[in-house]
């Protein structure tokens, strides 16, 4: 009878004294791709926002990233929202494949939500781009290269909205989307002549601001829109001047200035990405340049990593 009881007593001992399971932090950052258009070892961009632990947004899907997203064994059961910087191979090459692994990912009807920018006119040698809404109808539409996936494994609805990433697009963010306290918002960039978008995703106490590929025309937005954020996401392609060719000045943002914003917006953590083999073989250089402005933690992206803003 005593051996019984004292059997019965460690038992509810340890029932009451069991460690809770950890709470979910409420964003978290997957890298899926850190690279940029090169054939180099990473991944195109990419990342995947998980809201409360489940993953729900991505952002921007490069190639490669496929592949890394079934490398993180993540459920795709709940992506919904799908935000493109803008419409490069780099950033968007992998949508076909991930919009049919969600399809198959669950057995319910999937419905996605799709932001991106407007679309361009080139003129001159300058290049044309669709809107995000025509893109994705090239791509999913009745007449679109994949457009038996509406039906393939779920029913799927896509429902794109064009940012204005224009010339004369305001110069204030607007949010695109608001639910049970999650909000994203969004500006236009500026990227040579690809329109592009900056968004910044604000969850309770935490934010994550994406600057994409933006040159020195669209700084004046990401720093109104990246203003106290947790996580700033910034592609770091170029070495200052003259360190890389200059025409890549015309698209990319240079460390010492990566580190002038992440000061003045007062940016808590910086995650550079979208990395070039030069910055990699020069990120002491590339940290030191950045910190004679910005003193917060400075962090180099490598397709996997997870962390919280």
């Amino acid at each position: 009878m005593f051996k019984l009881s004292l059997y019965a007593a460690l038992l509810m001992f340890a029932a009451s004294s069991s460690i809770a399971a950890p709470v979910a932090p409420p964003l978290e950052l997957l890298v899926l791709g850190s690279g940029g258009p090169g054939a180099t070892g990473r991944a195109g961009a990419g990342y995947v926002v998980l809201v409360d632990g489940e993953p729900r947004i991505v952002v921007d899907a490069g190639p490669g990233t496929f592949v890394r997203l079934g490398e993180a064994k993540l459920s795709l059961a709940k992506i919904d929202i799908i935000l493109l910087t803008h419409l490069h191979i780099d950033h968007t090459g992998e949508l076909p494949g991930l919009f049919k692994a969600r399809a198959i990912s669950g057995d319910g009807a999937v419905n996605f939500r799709v932001f991106g920018p407007t679309g361009r006119r080139g003129e001159g040698e300058e290049a044309t781009f669709p809107s995000t809404s025509h893109f994705i109808d090239l791509l999913f539409g009745p007449d679109g290269a994949y457009s038996y996936l509406h039906d393939f494994a779920a029913p799927m609805t896509i429902n794109a909205t064009n940012i204005d990433a224009s010339t004369n697009a305001p110069k204030t963010s607007r949010v695109i989307y608001s639910e049970r306290g999650l909000h994203i918002s969004a500006i236009a960039g500026h990227h040579g002549d690809a329109p592009a978008v900056i968004y910044r995703i604000d969850y309770r106490d935490q934010s994550i601001t994406f600057s994409g590929d933006i040159d020195a025309n669209g700084i004046d937005n990401l720093r109104r829109i990246a203003r106290h954020t947790r996580l700033l996401v910034f592609n770091c392609v170029v070495l200052d001047p003259p360190g890389s060719r200059p025409v890549l000045y015309t698209l990319h943002t240079p460390p010492k200035t990566i580190g002038v914003v992440a000061a003045e917006s007062e940016t808590e953590k910086l995650l550079l990405s979208h990395l070039s083999p030069s910055i990699d073989q020069q990120q002491a250089s590339v940290e030191a340049s950045i910190r004679e402005h910005y003193k917060g933690p400075v962090v180099f992206a490598e397709d996997g990593m997870r962390l919280q803003p």
